[in-house]
């Protein structure tokens, strides 16, 4: 069994082996178990937050919501076959994230200077109000270290850019 980050428009499509990433990770029961998507340059996820990442009652916890604000920024970098780590994240927290009610997270690049990479992102309610954005700074891997990462977790990219990056099925 594989997990997917499904692409849009083209762009590359990640399967990798089952993980417990507690964003992303489909092994972690406890997890939120994201399913992510990937476009140029950016990532989102669309889900309902469950009940048992509440905060006060019906709110959803900060740190869930720091959580998933970190996995879609960082997910953006990999659109790009780039794999990095959280180097430094702010969030403003504009209004409630309810939980049991649908909701938007999305991350993307705004700048890339050498291992540097600069993103933001944001969550959204069904109407496209933000509920909480955030920037971040990712370290870059160095091309050694994303080949271990990809052979830990038996990444294998589908529909890859003919830029040469990764690997092709």
């Amino acid at each position: 069994m594989t997990s997917e980050v499904q692409a849009a428009a083209g762009g590359p499509s990640f399967e990798f082996e089952p993980h417990n990433c507690f964003a992303c990770g489909e092994l972690n029961e406890h997890g939120l178990q994201l399913q992510l998507h990937l476009g140029e340059r950016r990532s989102w996820s669309e889900f309902v937050v469950d009940s048992r990442f509440e905060g006060w009652r019906g709110v959803t916890h900060g740190g869930i919501i720091a959580t998933i604000l970190d996995e879609v920024m960082a997910w953006a970098l990999v659109a790009e076959d780039n794999w990095g780590v959280t180097a430094r994240m702010t969030i403003e927290f504009k209004r409630p994230v309810p939980v049991g009610t649908p909701v938007r997270a999305e991350g993307w690049i705004v700048r890339t200077r050498r291992r540097l990479v600069n993103t933001a992102g944001q969550i959204v309610d069904a109407n496209g109000t933000p509920l909480a954005t955030a920037e971040a700074v990712y370290v870059a891997a160095t091309e050694e270290r994303k080949r271990e990462l990809m052979a830990r977790y038996g990444v294998r990219i589908r529909n890859a850019r003919a830029n040469g990056t990764g690997m092709s099925k």
